[in-house]
């Protein structure tokens, strides 16, 4: 069993809450994983760094396996090139097996952001900011973001919810903040956003801010899927169409 391709002028979100530390039911396959992912993994000082990004990037491969067909594992992930530099660390592509499909991860403070569509997408998924950050990023923003931010009511959320629309629309570009964040205007109004992009706010609970932004997608429609951890876990020797069900269930 596979999950259907999202239709053209559409994506879907999953969104990944990591569950205490200790309060794990299973075992995350870490087999999943390349060599590169289970270095970086390796790299984060702690428990709980270790396991969200585990956890977010075997959610990736599973989801765009169950999409696609395919083992997890066989799955080569690439990079495109930066439109400001031409180096090899633009948006995020599967290199194997060639798709139609574009994805974008982000995580934060125990929580995944994952877009998928046949559209350039970005996604960016932050903890609610503190005042404290507020005051130091606001100066760097668009003059009007700016103009936004000084007459609106002031609140880290509102700030919080700007910053992840910016992330997502500059991850979509596949620039990352390689692009100044003063050129462009992702604020309250989307009518003065980006032409050719449709950026929207992904409601995700009470401690987290996220927003996507999807390509050449007037009015596309967003669907979003809150994903189960008990869904990334061995699940040894189940076979693979038997895995892909049993991701579908969790997830419908």
């Amino acid at each position: 069993m596979t999950l259907p391709i999202p239709p053209q002028s559409s994506a879907d979100l999953w969104i990944l809450r990591q569950p205490p530390l200790g309060s794990c039911t299973g075992e995350l396959d870490l087999t999943e994983l390349d060599a590169a992912e289970q270095s970086r993994a390796g790299t984060c000082r702690r428990e709980a760094g270790r396991l969200l990004y585990s956890s977010a990037h075997v959610a990736l491969r599973r989801l765009l396996s169950a999409y696609l067909g395919t083992d997890p594992r066989s799955l080569r992930m690439g990079r495109e090139p930066c439109p400001c530099c031409d180096e090899p660390h633009g948006r995020p592509v599967l290199a194997s097996p060639v798709t139609p499909l574009h994805f974008s991860l982000s995580h934060s403070n125990g929580m995944a952001l994952i877009g998928i569509s046949t559209a350039p997408i970005g996604v960016d998924v932050e903890k609610v900011p503190t005042a404290k950050t507020v005051s130091v990023c606001t100066p760097a923003l668009h003059p009007d973001e700016q103009r936004e931010l000084a007459t609106g009511p002031g609140d880290v959320i509102g700030f919080g919810q700007l910053w992840t629309r910016k992330e997502a629309y500059l991850k979509g570009l596949g620039t990352g903040l390689g692009r100044p964040l003063a050129a462009d205007y992702l604020g309250a109004d989307p009518a003065l956003r980006p032409d050719g992009w449709e950026v929207v706010d992904v409601p995700c609970g009470p401690q987290h801010v996220a927003a996507a932004a999807l390509r050449g997608t007037e009015g596309a429609r967003v669907r979003v899927h809150w994903l189960a951890m008990e869904s990334l876990y061995k699940v040894n020797p189940v076979p693979l169409d038997q895995r892909r069900s049993l991701l579908a269930e969790l997830v419908a």
